[in-house]
């Protein structure tokens, strides 16, 4: 297949214009590919059915329509061929334009016009002071963990009295939604935990108080969006109580820490708890330094980011949360209903964090620039192997098979922006923090914390710039 030609032309406002010319011998072979498919339905004496032959085909319903059809079927192909080709990093949704068709034997053209990511004039990426916590593990933390183990292992007992917050009941229930019952309505001996706000809202408070052999009557509104066509819709359920059960907790001491985790003492359990969290903390404390190094960099550089690009990054924010909602099982509208507001409006709410994220990933791209990064075959490797291990495949056959889908290149860009940002990292100067958030040097020069943009009158930072400030 011979390659599209592309001609790119920089508009204002980070947009391009790609004027893409398809060749030939390509539009040849999709007119044959969607004559050939539209064989397959047509029905026409002398041929068995799924056996016309595209020459009939094309005779039969003309060349213009089955081109139209071909067209169709293939822009999308041709299109991300021709971002590829040019190389360009899109922002938002295209404006394409098709061409007239093409007359047998001439090349077919076609034009996009989209955002492209921003370019970024760096300023001081290397060295720069950024504050950064140490790990801390409070016993207040330890003391928590060991509760909620606690809890995992409780035990539950049928106690004589009143129904309190935290205890369990053991009831049978009949709803109904306008007198009528309803498919999942009803329950017998279902085990319930008031105050764990599993159910309706309002369902659990309404028992609290309740004996054993106590009928109470609960009305609840079911929330926006609830299976079964409930949403909004009142209930009305006939709750009787059979058990009322509280939570024994075990004791704290040796034995515990023996039963729950296999240790000789409970000083030895809050040991092991303590190291935990401290490897979290230490992970967490990586991610932060990291995201904090990124975005001190990006306010070290110059970009121009126009209201149209970050409303349309904004745009595909929206359109990403949405899409991963779906697959579990929450469509668009449910999801509109449940926020309460339209799609522009989640939008306009986005753009704060699409005009971050178009500014780091131009500083991305420009330090991959600048550094000269170039992925290996081997760093390629590498970065799939996790993918590989837990799929149990070979990462060098992942590899292939993303060059053979013409993949190859986005993890190619992937891995360059990841050691864009170990290289920052790298060359950053991390300034210690005391647990106030303060440098905490000796001689107090470093107790002011720098936030971007907050310059001395050389244009040196005063401050260490912190996670989330």
């Amino acid at each position: 297949m011979s390659p599209l030609e592309t001609d790119v032309t920089k508009l204002p406002e980070s947009r391009v214009r790609i004027a893409v010319e398809v060749p030939a011998d390509d539009v040849e072979r999709r007119v044959q590919r969607a004559a050939k498919q539209l064989g397959r339905e047509l029905r026409i004496p002398g041929f068995r059915k799924g056996k016309v032959p595209p020459t009939v085909v094309i005779g039969r319903l003309g060349r213009g329509a089955v081109l139209d059809d071909a067209i169709r079927g293939a822009l999308g192909d041709w299109y991300v061929e021709a971002l590829e080709g040019a190389g360009i990093a899109p922002v938002g949704d295209p404006d394409l334009n098709v061409g007239d068709p093409p007359a047998p034997g001439q090349p077919l053209t076609f034009s996009i016009e989209i955002g492209v990511r921003p370019e970024a004039r760096l300023g001081t990426y290397k060295g720069l002071e950024v504050g950064r916590r140490e790990p801390e593990v409070s016993e207040e933390a330890i003391d928590a963990e060991i509760e909620q183990m606690r809890d995992r292992i409780a035990s539950l007992e049928t106690v004589e009295r009143s129904a309190q917050a935290g205890d369990h009941l053991v009831m049978d229930y009949v709803g109904s939604v306008d007198g009528m019952p309803f498919e999942g309505g009803e329950g017998r001996d279902q085990l319930i935990e008031l105050g764990s706000g599993r159910l309706i809202p309002g369902f659990e408070d309404q028992l609290i108080g309740a004996c054993a052999g106590d009928t109470r009557e609960v009305t609840v509104t079911f929330p926006e969006g609830y299976p079964n066509d409930l949403g909004e819709k009142d209930a009305t359920f006939q709750v009787t109580v059979t058990e009322v059960k509280a939570k024994r907790l075990p004791e704290l001491g040796d034995e515990f820490a023996s039963e729950s985790g296999g240790f000789d003492s409970l000083q030895e359990l809050r040991e092991d708890i303590a190291g935990r969290l401290r490897k979290a903390d230490e992970a967490a404390i990586e991610r932060e330094f990291e995201e904090a190094v990124l975005q001190a960099a990006a306010d070290e550089a110059t970009v121009e980011l126009p209201d149209q690009l970050v409303h349309a990054r904004a745009h595909e924010v929206v359109h990403q949360t949405m899409n991963a909602l779906t697959r579990q099982g929450i469509s668009k509208e449910t999801y509109l209903r449940i926020a309460g507001k339209d799609e522009e409006s989640l939008a306009h709410d986005a753009e704060p964090d699409a005009a971050t994220a178009l500014r780091r990933e131009a500083v991305l791209a420009a330090v991959i620039l600048a550094e000269k990064i170039e992925p290996s075959a081997e760093d390629l490797v590498e970065a799939l192997r996790p993918a590989a291990e837990r799929d149990g495949s070979d990462p060098a056959e992942l590899v292939t098979q993303l060059r053979e889908a013409g993949r190859l290149d986005a993890l190619r860009e992937d891995v360059a922006a990841r050691q864009a940002i170990e290289l920052l990292v790298r060359e950053a100067s991390p300034i210690t923090l005391d647990p106030a958030g303060t440098a905490g040097a000796a001689d107090g020069s470093r107790g002011k914390l720098w936030t971007p943009g907050s310059e001395d009158a050389e244009g040196r930072a005063e401050q260490i710039w912190t996670p989330g400030s």
